[in-house]
Protein backbone atom coordinates (compact mmCIF):
# COMPACT_ATOMS: atom_id res chain seq x y z
CA UNK A 1 0.00 0.00 0.00
CA UNK A 2 1.34 3.35 -1.20
CA UNK A 3 1.87 5.97 1.98
CA UNK A 4 -0.39 9.14 1.28
CA UNK A 5 1.51 12.11 2.56
CA UNK A 6 -0.89 13.90 4.92
CA UNK A 7 -1.02 17.41 4.55
CA UNK A 8 -2.40 20.07 6.71
CA UNK A 9 -4.61 23.30 5.94
CA UNK A 10 -4.06 26.90 7.11
CA UNK A 11 -6.03 26.88 10.32
CA UNK A 12 -4.56 23.63 11.14
CA UNK A 13 -0.22 25.24 10.61
CA UNK A 14 -1.51 28.36 12.37
CA UNK A 15 -2.76 26.88 15.45
CA UNK A 16 0.16 24.92 15.96
CA UNK A 17 2.00 27.51 15.32
CA UNK A 18 0.49 29.75 17.89
CA UNK A 19 0.30 27.77 20.58
CA UNK A 20 4.16 27.06 20.05
CA UNK A 21 4.76 30.76 20.41
CA UNK A 22 2.12 31.30 23.28
CA UNK A 23 2.76 28.37 25.62
CA UNK A 24 5.42 25.71 24.10
CA UNK A 25 7.96 24.02 26.44
CA UNK A 26 10.91 22.57 25.53
CA UNK A 27 11.05 19.17 26.17
CA UNK A 28 14.81 18.53 27.14
CA UNK A 29 15.83 17.74 30.89
CA UNK A 30 17.85 20.01 32.72
CA UNK A 31 20.39 18.89 34.93
CA UNK A 32 20.68 21.88 36.90
CA UNK A 33 24.16 20.78 38.67
CA UNK A 34 25.58 21.80 35.35
CA UNK A 35 24.07 25.48 34.31
CA UNK A 36 25.56 28.16 34.64
CA UNK A 37 23.74 31.86 35.76
CA UNK A 38 24.41 34.88 32.98
CA UNK A 39 23.76 38.19 34.08
CA UNK A 40 23.75 39.98 30.87
CA UNK A 41 25.08 43.58 31.28
CA UNK A 42 23.43 44.70 34.73
CA UNK A 43 26.20 47.22 34.88
CA UNK A 44 25.51 50.77 36.09
CA UNK A 45 24.73 52.47 32.34
CA UNK A 46 21.78 50.52 32.13
CA UNK A 47 20.62 50.03 35.61
CA UNK A 48 21.06 52.79 38.00
CA UNK A 49 17.82 55.66 37.41
CA UNK A 50 19.16 58.68 35.17
CA UNK A 51 22.55 57.17 35.18
CA UNK A 52 23.31 57.46 31.55
CA UNK A 53 20.51 58.24 28.10
CA UNK A 54 20.87 54.42 28.40
CA UNK A 55 19.53 53.68 31.45
CA UNK A 56 16.64 50.90 31.09
CA UNK A 57 13.95 51.66 33.49
CA UNK A 58 12.17 47.80 33.89
CA UNK A 59 16.04 46.88 34.51
CA UNK A 60 15.76 48.44 37.99
CA UNK A 61 13.00 47.19 38.58
CA UNK A 62 14.00 43.32 38.41
CA UNK A 63 17.00 44.04 40.64
CA UNK A 64 15.03 42.94 43.43
CA UNK A 65 13.73 38.87 41.53
CA UNK A 66 17.50 38.89 40.09
CA UNK A 67 19.21 39.15 43.38
CA UNK A 68 17.45 36.41 44.66
CA UNK A 69 17.94 33.80 41.73
CA UNK A 70 21.78 34.79 42.23
CA UNK A 71 21.76 33.94 45.83
CA UNK A 72 20.00 30.54 45.38
CA UNK A 73 22.72 30.24 42.80
CA UNK A 74 25.33 31.00 44.15
CA UNK A 75 23.68 28.66 47.07
CA UNK A 76 23.71 25.44 44.68
CA UNK A 77 26.84 26.56 43.91
CA UNK A 78 26.41 27.51 40.41
CA UNK A 79 29.18 28.54 38.09
CA UNK A 80 27.67 32.78 37.48
CA UNK A 81 29.01 35.08 35.09
CA UNK A 82 28.63 38.68 34.73
CA UNK A 83 28.64 40.63 31.29
CA UNK A 84 29.49 44.14 30.75
CA UNK A 85 29.80 46.72 27.38
CA UNK A 86 33.66 48.10 28.77
CA UNK A 87 36.48 49.98 27.26
CA UNK A 88 38.26 46.66 26.20
CA UNK A 89 40.97 47.00 23.49
CA UNK A 90 40.31 50.73 23.21
CA UNK A 91 36.80 50.15 21.94
CA UNK A 92 38.51 48.82 18.53
CA UNK A 93 36.82 44.98 18.67
CA UNK A 94 33.45 46.82 17.95
CA UNK A 95 32.11 45.61 14.93
CA UNK A 96 32.64 48.02 12.64
CA UNK A 97 28.37 49.28 11.64
CA UNK A 98 27.54 49.48 15.25
CA UNK A 99 28.35 53.16 15.56
CA UNK A 100 25.99 53.51 12.98
CA UNK A 101 22.76 51.91 14.35
CA UNK A 102 19.90 54.20 15.81
CA UNK A 103 20.28 52.84 18.76
CA UNK A 104 23.40 55.09 19.51
CA UNK A 105 21.01 57.93 19.57
CA UNK A 106 22.42 60.67 17.04
CA UNK A 107 21.18 63.77 19.28
CA UNK A 108 23.93 62.59 21.57
CA UNK A 109 27.19 63.23 21.65
CA UNK A 110 29.70 60.85 20.24
CA UNK A 111 30.91 58.38 23.02
CA UNK A 112 29.37 58.08 26.10
CA UNK A 113 29.21 54.27 26.89
CA UNK A 114 30.82 52.86 30.06
CA UNK A 115 34.46 52.83 30.28
CA UNK A 116 34.20 50.16 33.32
CA UNK A 117 32.07 47.39 34.41
CA UNK A 118 30.95 48.47 37.31
CA UNK A 119 27.75 47.56 38.70
CA UNK A 120 24.96 48.02 41.90
CA UNK A 121 25.72 46.23 45.11
CA UNK A 122 22.91 43.93 44.89
CA UNK A 123 24.55 42.23 42.00
CA UNK A 124 28.24 43.19 42.72
CA UNK A 125 30.02 40.16 41.58
CA UNK A 126 31.87 37.96 43.68
CA UNK A 127 35.48 37.23 43.47
CA UNK A 128 35.44 33.49 42.50
CA UNK A 129 32.70 34.74 39.53
CA UNK A 130 33.48 35.52 35.75
CA UNK A 131 33.19 39.15 34.78
CA UNK A 132 33.69 39.01 30.82
CA UNK A 133 33.90 41.65 28.94
CA UNK A 134 32.14 41.86 25.38
CA UNK A 135 32.27 43.66 22.29
CA UNK A 136 28.97 43.15 20.78
CA UNK A 137 25.25 42.29 21.93
CA UNK A 138 25.72 37.95 22.52
CA UNK A 139 28.04 37.06 25.28
CA UNK A 140 29.56 34.34 22.84
CA UNK A 141 30.48 37.17 19.75
CA UNK A 142 34.52 37.10 20.33
CA UNK A 143 34.18 36.16 23.61
CA UNK A 144 35.94 32.88 25.50
CA UNK A 145 32.55 32.39 27.27
CA UNK A 146 32.21 28.62 25.45
CA UNK A 147 35.12 27.67 26.95
CA UNK A 148 35.19 28.76 30.16
CA UNK A 149 31.22 27.08 30.43
CA UNK A 150 33.03 23.94 29.09
CA UNK A 151 35.84 23.75 31.36
CA UNK A 152 33.17 24.17 34.00
CA UNK A 153 31.83 21.00 32.56
CA UNK A 154 28.09 23.23 32.16
CA UNK A 155 25.98 22.09 29.66
CA UNK A 156 22.77 24.33 30.64
CA UNK A 157 22.50 28.33 30.40
CA UNK A 158 20.14 30.64 32.20
CA UNK A 159 19.79 34.05 30.66
CA UNK A 160 19.00 36.80 32.35
CA UNK A 161 19.84 40.70 32.23
CA UNK A 162 19.22 43.21 29.60
CA UNK A 163 18.35 43.89 26.78
CA UNK A 164 15.68 41.28 26.35
CA UNK A 165 15.12 41.51 23.29
CA UNK A 166 19.12 42.91 22.08
CA UNK A 167 21.77 41.56 24.18
CA UNK A 168 19.77 38.59 26.22
CA UNK A 169 18.15 37.66 22.93
CA UNK A 170 21.30 37.12 21.21
CA UNK A 171 23.05 35.32 24.12
CA UNK A 172 20.27 32.70 24.23
CA UNK A 173 20.51 32.21 20.04
CA UNK A 174 24.19 31.85 20.54
CA UNK A 175 23.65 29.71 23.15
CA UNK A 176 21.21 27.58 21.25
CA UNK A 177 23.91 27.36 18.36
CA UNK A 178 26.96 25.96 20.49
CA UNK A 179 24.58 23.05 21.58
CA UNK A 180 23.73 24.13 25.00
CA UNK A 181 20.45 23.80 26.73
CA UNK A 182 18.96 27.50 27.15
CA UNK A 183 16.70 28.79 30.03
CA UNK A 184 15.81 31.92 29.48
CA UNK A 185 14.33 33.85 32.59
CA UNK A 186 10.72 35.89 31.52
CA UNK A 187 10.73 38.12 34.41
CA UNK A 188 14.20 38.84 35.10
CA UNK A 189 15.03 39.77 31.57
CA UNK A 190 14.44 43.51 31.41
CA UNK A 191 14.04 45.96 28.00
CA UNK A 192 12.84 49.28 26.83
CA UNK A 193 10.34 48.75 24.90
CA UNK A 194 7.28 46.60 26.77
CA UNK A 195 5.69 45.53 23.57
CA UNK A 196 9.11 43.72 22.80
CA UNK A 197 9.00 42.05 26.04
CA UNK A 198 6.41 39.48 25.26
CA UNK A 199 7.09 39.26 21.26
CA UNK A 200 11.11 38.09 21.97
CA UNK A 201 9.89 35.87 24.49
CA UNK A 202 7.34 34.18 22.02
CA UNK A 203 10.19 33.41 19.59
CA UNK A 204 12.66 32.19 22.23
CA UNK A 205 10.00 29.98 23.00
CA UNK A 206 9.14 28.58 20.37
CA UNK A 207 12.38 27.95 18.62
CA UNK A 208 15.19 28.58 21.29
CA UNK A 209 15.02 28.23 24.34
CA UNK A 210 12.85 27.14 27.88
CA UNK A 211 10.65 30.35 29.08
CA UNK A 212 10.65 30.17 33.36
CA UNK A 213 9.79 32.63 35.52
CA UNK A 214 12.75 33.61 38.42
CA UNK A 215 10.78 31.39 40.83
CA UNK A 216 10.14 28.36 38.46
CA UNK A 217 14.08 28.70 38.12
CA UNK A 218 14.82 29.20 41.97
CA UNK A 219 12.41 26.04 42.92
CA UNK A 220 14.35 24.23 40.12
CA UNK A 221 17.34 24.75 41.65
CA UNK A 222 16.35 24.14 45.37
CA UNK A 223 14.66 21.05 44.34
CA UNK A 224 17.70 19.55 42.33
CA UNK A 225 20.75 20.59 44.97
CA UNK A 226 19.34 18.76 48.24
Amino acid sequence: MTHTPETYSEEQVNRMAQAAYRSGRASFEVDWRRAALLLIDMQLEFVLPGHTPYWVPEATRIVPRLASLLAAAREAGMPVVHTAFADSHHFLDRPYSGSFMPNRYPELPKGGHAAEAKFIPELTPRPEEIVLHKPSYGAFHDTPLDTILRNLGCETVIVTGTLTNVCCGATARQAYERGYKVVFGSDVTATNSPELQEAELRTLRYAFARVMTAEEIIRSIEENSR
